[in-house]
């Protein structure tokens, strides 16, 4: 397996950041989240264990309370007042790590890097290969003084149903659905009820578990080009990713970015919002 290229924009290795832990400018994000069916909190997991100085994020609370739809991207005011009061903002070098491996925390990228902060990294291998390698963890929150933050909001980088809807009729951007096949086929029912079963019309599987290897890392470029080859993804278009609700779907973005592939935007409602309306076109079983 090829050994991880640090890159601050994208992704760490558990090395780097072990040397950079006491960077006064760095700031350590905890972003674990579970789906609804697993009976976990990443709260509860946090405040039982975390990387030294690492913040909590709460996926679910920095969002859109507006919306109906789960942990839609929040405004750009609530991002910043959020993170202002984490202690976490301009200058600061940003590594989110999650509890799974490489899950959630490719979310909270997205977000950072839809609110035009670019100094921002997933810790390759999250908390499990942090832990394996017998790593410092503590269960004391930091002391957090504020920090200025300012945001410019890059539009480019998310798309809603109805650009989704366009871009699927005219056959324009590629359509990477991160689910796994038997919900992207139909074959299996959605976690969240009421949802019909299959996938947007011209779509393309590429399970996020496909994009690492067996320790939750991420995996080398060349491998990430086969994985994206192997499933018909025809990266000369714009890309645009979706998953069950916007979680998995990042970590797509994320193994784009470390490809080169940089004209990629997030469809933020997923199958949470398309497989709820019944007038939205759907397709089952594996890509046409």
């Amino acid at each position: 397996m090829a050994e991880l290229s640090d890159d601050p924009q994208t992704l760490v290795s558990t090395d780097w950041l072990a040397a950079h832990l006491n960077d006064p400018d760095l700031r350590l994000l905890d972003a674990s989240w579970h789906m609804p069916d697993t009976g976990r909190s990443g709260a509860a997991e946090y405040a039982q264990q975390h990387i030294p100085g690492a913040r909590f994020f709460d996926i679910d609370d920095i969002s859109d309370a507006r919306s109906e739809l789960p942990h839609m991207a929040p405004a750009t005011e609530k991002f910043m007042s959020r993170l202002r009061a984490m202690g976490v903002g301009d200058g600061h070098q940003v590594v989110v790590y999650d509890s799974t491996g490489l899950f959630s925390a490719a979310r909270v990228w997205w977000l950072f890097r839809l609110m035009g902060k670019r100094d921002v990294a997933v810790l390759d291998g999250g908390l499990p290969k942090w832990l394996a390698e017998d790593r410092p963890v503590e269960d004391m929150a930091p002391i957090i003084r504020d920090r200025h933050m300012t945001t410019s909001r890059q539009n480019q980088m998310v798309r809603d149903v109805t650009q989704v809807a366009r871009a699927a009729k005219l056959e324009d951007h590629t359509i990477l659905d991160a689910r796994g096949p038997a919900r992207f086929e139909g074959t299996a029912p959605e976690p969240r009820a009421g949802l019909r079963s299959g996938h947007i019309p011209g779509a393309r599987n590429v399970h996020y578990a496909t994009l690492l290897n067996v320790n939750g890392t991420m995996k080398s470029a060349p491998a990430l080009q086969k994985v994206f080859a192997d499933a018909g993804a025809d990266l000369t278009k714009p890309v645009i990713t979706t998953c069950g609700s916007g979680v998995t779907a990042a970590i797509i973005n994320l193994a784009l970015e470390r490809i080169g592939k940089t004209d990629h935007a997030l469809y933020d409602g997923s199958w949470s919002e398309w497989g709820m309306f019944p007038d939205l076109p759907i397709e089952t079983g594996p890509a046409r």
